[in-house]
């Protein structure tokens, strides 16, 4: 996904700053989801911890696509471009931890039997690497996968364009920066090889 604006070069200097304030208006409301954040607001007057079940009830109520038996400890915080719930989707016997943020420009697929501890941060986009006035570029996306009986640990991040691997482990703490093969234990900043698991 990339953001840019480009002035009408026909336009007067007024006309030119109009089409600017607009585009940055449209930028500043672009992420506020306002029926979504109305739609969840029941399940996030629940206290954490507690109510999995109606409140797993409640956001598949407003939308969300959560398999069976899948428990949210609090409502994770989501957020992106568009219909956002369309792109986000967590399959059953899941465990989602509190303090977890999802932001979903690109599509993020949590598959089944997933662990997904404290405040782990899925990032479905980044920034191109430019010229030296500014380096943070335009925006890209990409989707993030995380297949079967993985388990994502407490304060990891995982980056965009990247598959968690059927039953592997994402260690602490860990910046995921690249694809996690199948029964694997990865750990660190960035996450590298620690060893095979057992199958």
């Amino acid at each position: 996904m990339t953001v840019t604006f480009e002035p009408d070069p026909e336009a007067s200097p007024t006309r030119g700053l109009l089409q600017h304030r607009l585009y940055r208006l449209q930028e500043e409301g672009a992420n506020m989801q306002l029926l979504m954040r109305f739609t969840t607001l029941p399940a996030k007057l629940l206290p954490d911890l507690s109510w999995r079940s109606l409140r797993t009830r409640l956001l598949r109520l407003a939308g969300w696509q959560i398999g069976f038996g899948t428990a949210l400890f609090d409502v994770p915080n989501i957020y992106g471009r568009g219909k956002i719930l369309r792109r986000f989707s967590i399959g059953e016997h899941c465990i989602v931890n509190v303090g977890s943020l999802f932001e979903l420009n690109d599509s993020i697929t949590i598959g089944d039997r997933v662990s997904i501890g404290h405040q782990v941060l899925f990032l479905t986009t980044t920034h191109l690497v430019e010229g030296e006035c500014q380096r943070a570029g335009r925006l890209v996306s990409a989707p993030i996968v995380v297949e079967n009986g993985a388990w994502v640990g407490a304060r990891s991040v995982v980056l965009p364009g990247v598959t968690i691997g059927r039953g592997s482990v994402v260690g602490a703490a860990s910046v995921v920066t690249r694809d996690v093969p199948a029964n694997t234990l990865v750990a660190g900043a960035p996450a590298r090889f620690v060893k095979a698991l057992p199958t």
